[in-house]
C-alpha cells in the first residue's frame, strides 16, 4: 500500500470523494455532506489530502485535514479539521483508515496544529468506533452540521 498526497481537485480524489458522497446519501437520505470545500483548504502548510493505493495502482482509500481557527463555528485557533475519511467498500478491515489517520495527525502536528477535530454522524458507527478507538473524544460541535441531531463531534490534542 502506497499513501501518497494529492490536490483535492486530483482526479483519484473526486472518484473517492463521489463514493464516499454516495455512501452518505444511502447512510442520511440526502445529497452527501454539504460542507464547503475547496480544493486549495487541503493545499500545505494549511493542510494536506491523502490517497491510499494498492499494489495495483487503484485508489482504495482518502482521508485530509485543512487549518481552521476561531471562526464563529465552535472551531478554536490551531484546529486541523479532519475531512473525506474514506476506505472503498472491498478494502475494509485492513487498518486502512488507522494508517491514513496517523499520517494527517503527524502532518497537523507537524504544521503547527495543536488539536485535531472531526464531525461524523450517527449513523456512522464504525467511524466513531475508529476515532474513539484512536484516542479522540467528544468536544464541542461545530461546523456546518453542528445544529444537527445526528452530528457527533471529536477531538484529539495533538
Amino acid at each position: 500500500m502506497i499513501i501518497r498526497p494529492v490536490r483535492f481537485d486530483h482526479p483519484d480524489a473526486l472518484k473517492l470523494n463521489d463514493e464516499v458522497q454516495a455512501e452518505y446519501h444511502v447512510r442520511y437520505g440526502d445529497g452527501g455532506d454539504a460542507t464547503a470545500l475547496a480544493a486549495t483548504d487541503f493545499d500545505p502548510p494549511r493542510g494536506v489530502y491523502l490517497i491510499a493505493y494498492d499494489e495495483q495502482g487503484r485508489p482504495v482509500a482518502t482521508g485530509g485535514w485543512r487549518s481552521q481557527d476561531d471562526n464563529g463555528e465552535g472551531n478554536e485557533d490551531g484546529d486541523a479539521e479532519l475531512k473525506r475519511m474514506f476506505v472503498v467498500e472491498g478494502m475494509r478491515g485492513r487498518g486502512l483508515a488507522r494508517r491514513i489517520l496517523a499520517a494527517l495527525e503527524e502532518d497537523a502536528r507537524r504544521a503547527g496544529r495543536i488539536r485535531m477535530v472531526l464531525e461524523t454522524g450517527t449513523k456512522q458507527p464504525e467511524a466513531i468506533a475508529l476515532y474513539t478507538s484512536c484516542g479522540y473524544a467528544p468536544c464541542g460541535k461545530f461546523g456546518y452540521y453542528r445544529e444537527y441531531e445526528e452530528s457527533r463531534c471529536f477531538a484529539k490534542r495533538l
